[in-house]
């Protein structure tokens, strides 16, 4: 049975990180000239607002005996599903390639339903956007461009023709995008 370093090696597109609980017996990833798995779990936990193995984190860290091509961009991560339980991960190039990594669901939302009932925001709604970091925080009125509830990521924006962002509700009414 081959490896599966020997499986993945030269793969433009994994299927999935899965979990694998075996001895870390490979050197480091950079050592080798590939995309260190441990950076695809920051981006995850960046995106999600949550480490791997927390509720709305990443299930499980990514297996690091997973070997994908260098990344010389910047990882763009985005929900896979509308359920939000998996995020792709993708690498622009030189090499494409792209993962999806399955969240763990955040306590207390046990169902989509009861989470769409429990809206801190909802689309359309004015929002102060908080953009928060260690010692600083600025603020601005903006426009939630979805619903969601408290702890949730949602989409805002802070004129008519500005791009969506990325924000977590805290309590009704705030989203916060934190930097740093």
């Amino acid at each position: 049975m081959e490896s599966l370093s020997t499986l993945l090696h030269g793969w433009r597109f994994a299927p999935l990180a899965l979990p694998m609980l075996l001895p870390l017996c490979d050197p480091a990833a950079e050592a080798r000239g590939l995309t260190d798995p441990a950076m695809i779990d920051r981006a995850v936990a960046e995106f999600t607002g949550a480490a791997p193995g927390n509720p709305g984190g990443a299930r499980t860290p990514t297996d690091p005996r997973l070997q994908l091509a260098p990344c010389e961009g910047t990882l763009a991560v985005s929900w896979h599903t509308a359920a939000r339980n998996a995020v792709q991960v993708e690498c622009p190039g030189p090499t494409r390639w792209r993962i999806f990594v399955a969240i763990g669901q955040a306590q207390g939302a046990a169902s989509a339903s009861a989470s769409r009932a429990a809206s801190a925001v909802k689309r359309g709604e004015a929002v102060t956007v908080m953009v928060r970091g260690p010692g600083f925080s600025v603020q601005q009125p903006g426009e939630a461009m979805e619903s969601g509830a408290v702890g949730e990521w949602i989409f805002v924006r802070t004129s008519r023709k500005a791009e969506g962002l990325r924000a977590r509700i805290e309590r009704p009414g705030l989203a916060v995008i934190p930097a740093g």
